[in-house]
């Protein structure tokens, strides 16, 4: 039976996973996923390789809308609307729920540049106006006082964590309701890895967060939910056929000090996966 977590119907979650399927082709690589995901905290997906975490999350923007024959069924809820509505804007959902990827990936453009990207893209020409949203949005992702003076330097001459923090800003600068966040810290050294999980936790506390990790000393610290993705396996035909599920959900403490079931301890303990 599919693991389904208790949720509030009264409660205005920043966005509602319900009975959430993802296809690729004939293919189903998730099957009914039910998450509530609270305003203002930070969502950890955990799990083995393979187990649907990332596609889960590229499911919330709509990013599986780029891959060829990918489909998403059942409903991903946001401000009362179901994401996959035919009347539904990918690109403006995207635009509310941004995304920031495993590795950093600045455009060839000047820090400054990177940052007023989007904002130029919905209208905003007026210099005073950009660069009050750059400082802003710099801020916010604690690199300005270490770029400030240098904002004409290329994107791509910034160390790896501070490329993955300017990313971070560019996200930002559209003003999103919810940031996604795709093993963010995987390619950066542990001081990187530090400064993006107190980043998380300090200038983007105003922010909804779901982050994909592989750490689990870092989904314990840095986030408040935790929903812990398994590999299921049946035999068909004699060949194997896998699917991620959602295995458990609930507070992060809740799950690494007491998780409500055995697979969910061993993964935590590092007995499999």
């Amino acid at each position: 039976m599919v693991y389904q977590p208790e949720y509030d119907d009264n409660q205005d979650y920043a966005v509602m996973l319900d009975d959430v399927n993802v296809f690729y082709g004939d293919y189903q690589a998730v099957k009914d996923v039910t998450i509530p995901v609270e305003k203002g905290r930070i969502t950890a997906f955990i799990g083995p390789s393979g187990c649907g975490k990332s596609t889960v999350l590229r499911a919330i923007n709509r990013m599986n809308d780029l891959v060829e024959g990918a489909r998403v069924t059942g409903n991903v809820q946001y401000h009362g609307k179901n994401l996959y509505d035919a009347d539904v804007d990918p690109v403006e959902v995207r635009r509310r729920i941004g995304m920031v990827f495993q590795k950093p990936n600045p455009f060839p453009k000047s820090i400054y540049d990177n940052v007023a990207y989007g904002p130029r893209l919905l209208g905003v020409n007026k210099k005073p106006i950009l660069d009050e949203i750059v400082e802003k949005s710099l801020r916010g992702a604690a690199l300005w006082d270490e770029v400030k003076n240098d904002l004409r330097k290329s994107g791509l001459a910034l160390s790896g964590g501070q490329q993955q923090r300017l990313c971070i800003a560019r996200t930002i600068a559209v003003e999103p309701d919810i940031i996604l966040m795709d093993e963010p810290a995987s390619a950066l050294d542990p001081i990187a890895t530090q400064r993006i999980e107190q980043l998380m936790r300090e200038e983007l506390s105003e922010y909804t967060i779901i982050i994909v990790t592989h750490n689990m000393q870092q989904a314990q610290r840095a986030s408040d939910y935790v929903a812990f993705f398994n590999i299921r396996k049946r035999d068909q035909n004699n060949q194997e056929i896998r699917w991620g599920e959602l295995a458990e959900f609930g507070e992060t403490d809740q799950v690494f000090n007491n998780p409500s079931s055995a697979e969910t301890a061993e993964y935590i303990a590092g007995r499999f996966g």
